[in-house]
């Protein structure tokens, strides 16, 4: 005879009802895929030292005067006394004291600290503002050219082609010489001016690489069951592009964005060290490495704004990689 099934320890314990009854509704709580993606950003200690940095510099440049009121000098004050007169240099070598964190400039003796400050401010502004550039272009275009195909496809494809070969570096430097000539014409001069063609040169012609992303993201969405099921229900193009295919491309945006951003740092303090960015008195990281070049002698005065670059590029790119890992699901960290 065989055993009640309500028999303690028995068959009645193993069936769903009862494995269900015992398990709270907290424990069986769903997850989006923020969260998970959030869980699997918090076990990448690498990527959230890279977040805390980049966090750290945002902060830096957007309450510089109030870093350098209570830590530094005004970035453009001379301080003559604190130079030798004899070799022009800093006296002692660098000139780093507890007034000097990170001691002077040579010949006029400017707190070399409140410049790389003030650096940031110049350096991050033009590099968010040119991604946010790049990805607003690069995210239609590609968008297009993967969700319509054919002939738009091809025209855009090779526009991107054009764009990728294009000497950007040669055409930025001509283009910020000729437009500087015309400052009063153009309505704005003077750092402003520089700032724009900056934006502009930066972000205008870096979109093709996130142009490519999201058109081959977008060539496999398209075949995707919820497209198919939104244009059986009767829905058109726009629709399609904005409520179905688009949010499933902010996690490829997002992870592009934060590579980017590292890149137009670079770009931005390449142009200034070439003497086409932003012009002296205004600090900027990439004016700063090419004003120490003449003083070789003062290592100094190379190492804070070229440790300010790799520090920032680094945090970028580490961040970067964490973000890509956490929001890949096919990710094998």
């Amino acid at each position: 005879m065989t055993a009640p099934l309500d028999a303690p320890g028995k068959a009645a314990e193993a069936e769903p009802e009862a494995v269900v009854a015992g398990v709270s509704g907290k424990a069986i709580q769903g997850r989006s895929l923020g969260q998970i993606a959030w869980m699997r950003l918090k076990r990448d200690k690498v990527a959230l030292t890279g977040a805390g940095v980049v966090v750290f510099l945002i902060l830096v440049a957007t309450f510089a005067p109030l870093i350098v009121g209570w830590f530094g000098h005004p970035p453009n004050e001379f301080h003559q006394e604190m130079i030798d007169p004899s070799t022009m240099t800093p006296k002692g070598g660098s000139g780093i004291s507890g007034e000097f964190l990170f001691g002077v400039e040579p010949l006029n003796g400017r707190d070399l600290f409140s410049r790389v400050v003030y650096g940031a401010r110049i350096s991050l502004l033009i590099a968010f503002l040119a991604t946010v550039l790049s990805v607003v272009i690069g995210t239609v275009m590609g968008v297009m050219a993967g969700y319509f195909g054919g002939w738009v496809d091809t025209v855009i494809s090779r526009l991107m082609d054009i764009f990728l070969a294009f000497p950007l570096l040669v055409f930025a430097i001509a283009l910020v010489g000729v437009l500087g000539q015309f400052e009063q014409q153009l309505g704005v001069q003077g750092d402003t001016l520089r700032i724009l063609l900056l934006i502009f040169v930066i972000g205008f012609f870096n979109w093709p690489y996130i142009g490519r992303i999201i058109r081959g993201q977008t060539l496999s969405l398209r075949e995707r069951e919820f497209v198919d099921a939104a244009r059986s229900l009767g829905a058109r193009g726009p629709y399609i592009l904005f409520r179905e295919i688009l949010p499933n491309l902010i996690a490829p945006i997002l992870v592009y964005a934060t590579l980017l951003i590292p890149t137009n740092v670079l770009f931005e303090a390449a142009l200034s060290f070439l003497g086409v960015g932003i012009q002296a008195p205004t600090a900027t990281w990439g004016g700063m490495l090419a004003q120490a070049v003449k003083f070789y002698t003062v290592p100094h005065f190379m190492f804070f704004p070229g440790m300010a670059i790799f520090i920032t590029v680094l945090a970028f790119n580490l961040f970067g990689d964490g973000l890509r890992d956490a929001l890949d699901p096919k990710s094998s960290r």
